[in-house]
């Protein structure tokens, strides 16, 4: 799906700027994974999961996936539902209910997880808008 031909401009500069928007905090995350792999590594092991530096890439890995489908619109709808899917894991696994008695700020932590999930819902949904937007995948509509 895609936003309404005849949206008036502020909606298709909504979508591409959200577009931005979740592109830039993909970056930003695979940027400190780049950054500090060891250390992201050591986080996942802290967390119980095994082959903490293969996570690691992989994750790398997915991350580039999603910031291409965000910022060139190809297969949108089902990198934002990934995603989502994604946000959701990582808010269960790194800020869930077995973290909040040591630390009161992980409810927080948790909790925008589900917020920046439901926006990508919104996305998938509504899919990448007709800027800049390559328009390709299984669940768009011609």
């Amino acid at each position: 799906m895609t936003t309404h031909m005849n949206s008036p401009a502020w909606a298709k500069a909504a979508v591409l700027v959200g577009r931005l928007i979740f592109a830039a905090l993909f970056i930003m995350a695979v940027s400190f994974k780049f950054a500090d792999i060891s250390g992201t590594a050591a986080s996942i092991a802290a967390a119980g999961f095994p082959l903490p530096t293969v996570l690691t890439w992989l994750a790398i890995v997915f991350e580039l996936g999603l910031i291409a489908a965000l910022l060139t619109g190809a297969y949108f709808s089902e990198a934002a539902l990934l995603a989502a899917g994604y946000v959701v894991f990582l808010g269960f696994a790194f800020h869930g209910p077995s973290h909040w008695e040591a630390n009161q700020n992980e409810i927080g932590f948790f909790i925008d997880h589900f917020t920046f999930a439901a926006g990508l819902l919104f996305a998938a949904a509504y899919g990448p808008g007709r800027v800049l937007a390559m328009g390709r995948g299984w669940l768009t509509r011609p």
